[in-house]
């Protein structure tokens, strides 16, 4: 029985291979596989003509080669065939697909030899990323694949599938546009997918018998498969070409969930099956530590740690002409290996967004000074962090149904709403004492910042207020979510809206829904017709983030020039201006007042300035030519109001 505790191994010590070949290499006269296993004392490789079952066809030795790797070339053209890789290190570890395989058979058992060329879909060599002059332009959407499609209402053919996203014309029952172009009609700028590399929980065969986020890791290279029309071929990478394809020339980028923190396995990993113990920390007592919460977690320090990310992430951007990455925990990853990631994408195209979670789930041997937490942020470079401080004052405690924030209720909250309107950048009118969680500013530019309301975590938007105000009316919880809204998409940093929100999307009230069904998960495409007020007052927001740039602001300066919140103090209310043409926008000033208590208000406004009224209620026009009339006007309970200078 192996002993799986690790007591003083110098894992640093481990040789380090920098070629870029590991993996397979494959062409129609030879194919060969090279693999990093210093450890190992011999390595087999099997060759099957079947994705599960059978018995081998071929059994060949792997070769020892330089720095720790291993290399065997075998002739003839492969294409199609199937593989494993079996490694001794003293004692025979399991039969893997190894953990650089790019694509894999049905449940990700064994590796696929293919032709790349044959992944590509027609004119993909014409497909190009979008490009966005500054991080704040972008309006993120983030989506799980199968959400987006499955509901019998969606109108989609390919129901849960990569492909959906290449379908157009689709409605609801009600006529209404739904899929693609829905996301062209909202006016997002990037979707921001749940996992699409290979994870474990669902079977891939069966995809309607269970479902699961994708936060199981099992291959980092190889797409999954309950997504493709067959996952026992090169549809799951086609597909997915063909996805992002579809999205591009819709003008919209694709940014894939990246979550290398951790496995689903831990003694049954790919990476342990190669190298036992190099890919994770240990505790001081051997065994493994559990930052992710999920039982391990990754080194990303070690030099071979960080070298698998880094290949990984530029074959993920270079092969599928990705437009950015988002890092679930991001806590865990040390900073060194975050910057290395974005010096590396850099050179495939300086607009790829990089932006992830500033924490951990539970503790790290690796001192918290090294890593990418949320205090760290000044020493990363150009990766946002999202901004929770902002997401907790808006809506309350995500794990706590009845806690309230200021839009629902709460009017203590209103140092958090200003600590995300600013980007959570220094801005010297913040009393950052009351800030809840932060009790300083992290982030030194708004890029830096990612603000939102509501994730794929805990209630969806329309949930959490639906619990935490059990007497609202049915107006008042829209209000609610449009508020949310309109204080995500008008503040400085970059905007991230989760799916649905746009039509008040409801779980049920399921608080975590990672493997919850599809009655569950799935977006309910009706709600745009009977939520549509809060559709167009989304999608009106995002035309007037787009059109106007004094709500991007591209640096903390800016903001502190620009930006000036009232004194005048009211419970329950946020308002500032932005003054001067900020960042060269056309109106000259812009004063935006948040009323969260359920009552009307009355404000005292600048005297000896003619105002315009662009936002009111539920409706938002930028060229309407109502004129306020005297120097207060009523703002309405749980409403955003905006004027601008005549």
């Amino acid at each position: 029985m192996r002993d799986w505790r690790f007591y003083g191994i110098d894992f640093n010590s481990y040789p380090y291979y920098g070629g870029d070949d590991l993996g397979v290499s494959y062409s129609a006269s030879r194919t060969v596989i090279r693999i990093w296993a210093p450890t190992a004392i011999q390595v087999e490789l099997y060759l099957y003509t079947q994705p599960n079952g059978g018995t081998a066809i071929r059994i060949d030795q792997f070769e020892k080669a330089e720095n720790g790797t291993w290399l065997i070339g075998i002739n003839g053209d492969l294409n199609g065939y199937y593989y494993t890789i079996k490694v001794n290190d003293g004692s025979w570890l399991n039969e893997t697909p190894g953990a650089d395989a790019r694509a894999v058979g049905a449940n990700g058992l064994r590796g696929l030899i293919f032709n790349p060329v044959q992944t590509n879909p027609e004119d993909w060599e014409n497909d190009r990323r979008i490009s966005m002059p500054n991080p704040t332009d972008a309006v993120i959407y983030e989506l799980h694949i199968r959400d987006f499609s499955v509901s019998p209402a969606s109108g989609m053919v390919n129901k849960g599938k990569y492909l959906a996203f290449t379908e157009e014309g689709t409605r609801s029952p009600e006529g209404l546009k739904t899929g693609i172009d829905h996301l062209k009609e909202l006016g997002i700028t990037h979707v921001h997918f749940l996992p699409v590399f290979d994870f474990l929980t669902v079977d891939e065969l069966d995809a309607n018998k269970t479902y699961n986020w994708g936060y199981d890791p099992q291959n980092f290279n190889a797409p999954e498969g309950s997504y493709a029309s067959n996952p026992n071929t090169i549809s799951r990478i086609l597909e997915l070409k063909m996805l992002v394809q579809s999205l591009h020339r819709a003008g919209i980028g694709v940014v894939f969930d990246a979550v290398y923190n951790h496995t689903y396995h831990t003694r049954r990993s790919y990476f342990n099956q190669t190298v036992p113990g190099y890919y994770y920390r240990q505790k001081p007592n051997g065994t493994f530590s559990n930052a992710s919460g999920c039982g391990n977690e990754v080194a990303t320090e070690r030099s071979m740690v960080r070298k698998y990310i880094i290949d990984s992430l530029v074959y993920w951007a270079t092969e599928f002409h990705l437009d950015g990455f988002r890092f679930d925990l991001m806590g865990i990853y040390d900073l060194e290996t975050m910057n290395q990631i974005r010096a590396k994408m850099d050179t495939i195209s300086p607009s790829i967004l990089l932006y992830g979670e500033g924490w951990t789930a539970d503790k790290s041997p690796l001192d918290e000074n090294w890593r990418a937490v949320k205090t760290n942020v000044p020493r990363l470079n150009r990766i946002a962090v999202f901004n929770d401080d902002f997401r907790d004052g808006i809506k309350g405690n995500g794990f706590q149904a009845e806690s309230k924030g200021f839009v629902n209720g709460q009017t203590i909250q209103e140092e958090n709403i200003k600590f995300g309107i600013a980007g959570a950048c220094f801005h010297p009118q913040i009393v950052y004492g009351y800030v809840e969680r932060s009790k300083s500013p992290w982030a030194t530019e708004p890029w830096q910042c990612v603000n939102y309301a509501a994730c794929h975590d805990n209630y969806t938007l329309f949930d959490k207020f639906v619990l935490s105000s059990p007497d609202a009316t049915e107006d008042e919880l829209m209000r609610m979510v449009m508020m949310a809204g309109a204080l995500v998409l008008t503040s400085q940093g970059i905007p991230f809206l989760h799916a649905g929100d746009e039509m008040a999307r409801t779980k049920q009230g399921h608080h975590n829904s990672y493997k919850s069904p599809d009655s569950i998960n799935q977006i309910d495409w009706t709600r745009k017709h009977t939520y549509n007020q809060v559709f167009t007052y989304y999608q009106s927001l995002i035309e007037l983030r787009k059109s106007h740039p004094a709500f991007r602001m591209t640096t903390a300066s800016q903001i502190r020039e620009h930006l000036i919140f009232s004194s005048d103090y009211q419970p329950g209310v946020a308002s500032y201006v932005l003054v001067n043409h900020a960042n060269d926008d056309e109106w000259r000033t812009i004063l935006l007042i948040f009323n969260g208590n359920r009552s009307e208000i009355s404000f005292e406004l600048m005297p000896h300035i003619k105002w315009r009224i662009v936002a009111q209620d539920s409706l938002i026009d930028t060229e309407s030519t109502r004129l306020v009339e005297g120097t207060a006007i009523k703002v309405a309970g749980i409403s955003m109001l905006m004027l601008v200078e005549d």
